[in-house]
């Protein structure tokens, strides 16, 4: 590598173009808005944060809750087996 490279000057006028803003009469630089995009995955997320704060589902936690509790709560194989097959699928 050459330290006395007699183009160096170039790259120095190269870095400070790029430091140059356009500041407008009032001597501020001139902004663009501030913009938000939020994904589809995320909205889909807040949706389910927000079921799981409904009252309907509350009632119906603690109504499963009750079930485990005495020993009436059961799921069958084949359910666990189908929600994890479609759980699989949509990755």
């Amino acid at each position: 590598m050459r330290i006395n490279e007699p183009n160096r000057v170039g790259m120095i006028n190269a870095y400070n173009k790029t430091g140059n803003n356009q500041v407008g009469k009032s001597g501020k630089i001139p902004m663009g808005k501030d913009e938000v995009n939020i994904s589809t995955e995320a909205l889909e997320m807040q949706r389910q944060v927000e079921d799981v704060n409904s009252p309907q589902r509350r009632e119906k936690v603690e109504q499963l809750k009750k079930q485990v509790e005495e020993g009436k709560y059961h799921v069958s194989s084949e359910r666990i087996a189908d929600k994890l097959l479609s759980f699989w699928k949509k990755l």
